[in-house]
């Protein structure tokens, strides 16, 4: 019952591509606004925070809606890919991940900007007036410091990509071999009667997927702290 079949295989594939790229492509993102939270002071702060936070508390439907409007064919920035960069959401794989990456971005910004506050500050001052170049400051101390959370927040991320569902179905439709992810299979396959094994065998792949994830997370943060544990989450 729990042996894979071939188009679990590709469902698979697809998933992990999604969630994969989806981290890739909002990890620069989610790290630059954990950062301009956690040290910024600037007028609308708290505006950024709710809008940074929103597709968590946002039914997902309303989320994918607003990706339409923006990223589809009539859609602004949709036109404006399309036209200069070739890239095309609506039906593809790549507004999959668009989508992924919009609901895990809260996630990892959150693991990340708590890794980044957890920062003694006393640290980059010490090195600020040993006469360190911001930059070089940056990339031997803060940067290494919030790595815990760094990890903390991809490996978030890409679990939540891969459970991803209302905001990718409203968004890139159900098309096999192209936007059906795990989580568009499965709810495919319990509309078919008598699909009880499939669902099964796609529910198990699930939980191991993401459990994987969390598991790989724990123990990067652990290691990244010497074996100390601490929980960025």
């Amino acid at each position: 019952m729990t042996v894979f079949a071939p188009d679990d295989w590709e469902i698979i594939a697809l998933s992990l591509k999604v969630s994969g790229v989806a981290v890739a492509v909002s990890l620069p993102l989610a790290f630059g606004l954990a950062w301009l939270l956690a040290r910024g002071r600037f007028p609308g702060k708290l505006l950024l925070d709710g809008l940074v936070h929103l597709p968590l508390v946002l039914p997902p439907v309303v989320t994918g809606w607003l990706l339409l409007l923006l990223f589809g064919p009539a859609g602004p920035i949709g036109r404006w890919c399309e036209q200069w960069l070739g890239l095309v959401f609506m039906f593809r794989w790549t507004g999959a991940a668009l989508a992924a990456a919009i609901m895990a971005l809260p996630l990892m910004v959150r693991a990340i900007r708590l890794s980044i506050e957890a920062i003694d500050r006393r640290l980059e001052d010490a090195a600020r007036t040993l006469g360190a170049p911001p930059l070089h400051m940056f990339l031997t101390i803060s940067l290494p410091l919030s790595l815990p959370g760094i990890l903390a927040g991809a490996m978030l991320g890409f679990a939540r990509s891969l459970g991803e569902f209302g905001a990718t179905i409203t968004f890139v439709s159900n098309i096999p071999g192209e936007t059906r992810t795990l989580p568009i299979a499965i709810y495919s396959a319990l509309q078919i009667p008598g699909a009880e094994n499939v669902v099964t065998r796609l529910a198990i792949i699930s939980v191991l997927l993401s459990l994987v994830a969390l598991v790989a997370s724990e123990a990067m943060v652990r290691r990244a702290n010497g074996g100390a544990v601490r929980h960025v989450l």
